[in-house]
């Protein structure tokens, strides 16, 4: 949880690098939070509000953590467009959120693996 609300604290953070355990424990903590408000929004209010106000709500960490991620990676955060493209734009960024970030600094900050961990 505490890669989440870090993710949340840097809303509006584009620069810098973020690591793969830091985008994937966002994303996982994520869908478990839609999961659970669609199954509310089902059985109670019987709409998607909870849910599109949940997306709205994180779009913004959502964009930084995943452009900090392509940074890791030595990517511009540009590449995020690519996701556009029908199928084959979600798989490419998908394989870029995979791939394990470079191992010395870059263009874009240090490495975050150097950093100290988190308490």
């Amino acid at each position: 949880m505490n890669w989440f609300i870090e993710v949340v604290k840097k809303y509006a953070v584009f620069s810098g690098r973020a690591r793969r355990k830091e985008y994937w424990m966002y994303v996982l903590v994520y869908v478990i939070l839609a999961v659970v408000l669609a199954i509310v929004d089902f059985a109670v209010i019987g709409s998607q509000i909870l849910g599109a106000i949940l997306a709205l709500g994180l779009l913004l960490p959502s964009l930084g953590v995943t452009v900090r991620r392509l940074h890791d990676t030595g990517r511009t955060g540009w590449w995020i467009l690519i996701g556009l493209v029908p199928l084959v734009g979600s798989i490419v960024l998908l394989v870029f959120m995979c791939l394990e970030g470079e191992t010395g600094g870059n263009k874009y900050g240090e490495n975050p693996k150097l950093a100290p961990a988190h308490a």
